[in-house]
């Protein structure tokens, strides 16, 4: 019997997919492997979130045996659809940029996978290959990659250089509805607010698109506290220093520049400096 929370909590993940994956049952349009479609997708939304809340480390190990049990059935069951259900599920829940349950670090443990999986037509996996290598980039617990950029009064700096026992490095541009309600819900926070003033948090705001003049205009309403600064060579963006795929993009950096959270959900960033 197991009953300690995590424990629990890890059992559970580790066998959610056990009877989906336990032989094999009608496969058309409708059903994956006997189970409504729209009810093999809300399974995986709950999986996905299970995920999002265990331990990193686990969850990351998980993914790559879900894979390897996938791969299992489709040897098996060649004529069934749950080799792609799974390929398009993963890429949905863990990718997706307007997922609230995506994590880079977690599906690049699957599209590694997909990249060279014998089940993934030939065509199609240097697609799966760029993407397992732009998910590899700052990768949790690595040491963010470092970028120069010029700020509102014009100086130029260096991330690696901002002192401060954690950073939020916010992606935003001026047209953005979502940029500004995390703004809003950032400045309205007195807990945040007082980090912030302490110097245990700093805020490293990035433009890092094409219209500098609308930037400059619009960037008088950013808070005077943060580092508020645009990306002067538009190399952030074009190089891939760091992959932007759709802003706003949220990262958590600790004292030493390793990355703690990556294009993080902003309610899991918010709720993370809550707690600091």
């Amino acid at each position: 019997m197991v009953t300690d929370p995590s424990e629990v909590q890890e059992y559970v993940i580790a066998h959610f997919w056990d009877a989906f994956l336990d032989g094999s049952y009608q496969c058309d349009s409708n059903h994956i492997n006997g189970v409504v479609s729209s009810e093999a997708e809300e399974a995986f939304a709950m999986y996905a979130a299970l995920l999002g809340a265990a331990p990193f480390d686990f969850s990351r190990k998980e993914v790559g045996t879900l894979f390897s049990k996938v791969e299992k059935f489709e040897s098996s069951n060649p004529s069934s659809n749950v080799f792609g259900f799974f390929e398009k599920m993963t890429s949905k829940y863990l990718y997706d940029p307007n997922s609230p349950t995506r994590d880079e670090d977690l599906y690049c443990q699957y599209v590694k996978r997909l990249a060279s999986s014998k089940f993934v037509p030939e065509e199609m996996r240097p697609a799966y290959s760029n993407d397992a290598r732009l998910c590899s980039m700052n990768a949790k617990g690595t040491k963010a990659a470092d970028i120069s950029f010029t700020d509102r009064e014009g100086r130029r700096r260096n991330l690696h250089r901002i002192k401060a026992e954690h950073t939020l490095l916010f992606f935003t541009n001026p047209g953005c509805p979502a940029c500004r309600e995390i703004i809003q819900q950032l400045t309205e926070n007195p807990r945040i607010d007082d980090l912030v003033a302490k110097g245990v948090l700093a805020v490293v705001n990035l433009y890092i698109d094409l219209d500098r003049e609308e930037w400059k205009e619009y960037s008088k309403k950013y808070p005077s506290s943060w580092i508020n600064g645009y990306d002067q060579s538009y190399t952030i963006r074009t190089d891939e220093t760091y992959s932007v795929r759709a802003i706003p993009s949220l990262y958590i950096l600790d004292a030493d520049k390793r990355v703690v959270m990556k294009d993080a959900p902003a309610e899991k960033v918010l709720a993370y400096l809550e707690k600091l």
